[in-house]
């Protein structure tokens, strides 16, 4: 069986947004602890959790949990700090 090729965004969207794990946590309503571990690869969301990590780093799921295959480095357009 191959490696699992699906890496994601998470942390460097999250930092680049400069919010801490647990403050992207609190916005999407789970710990500190679950942020940690789908940044480390350790822990893939479910569907509804993807989509708000998504949206609270202002980008598609595409882009933060994509497969490795994109051709091009996406474009994020993000409004830090928003709330």
């Amino acid at each position: 069986m191959e490696p699992d090729t699906t890496e994601n965004l998470v942390r460097k969207l999250r930092r680049w947004a400069e919010l801490s794990q647990a403050e992207l946590a609190e916005r999407v309503g789970v710990t500190r602890q679950t942020i940690a571990n789908i940044e480390k690869g350790n822990y893939s969301p479910s569907v509804h959790l993807a989509l708000a990590i998504c949206r609270e780093l202002g980008a598609t799921v595409e882009q933060v949990f994509g497969t490795g295959q994109a051709t091009s480095a996406p474009t994020i357009t993000h409004e830090r700090n928003r709330r």
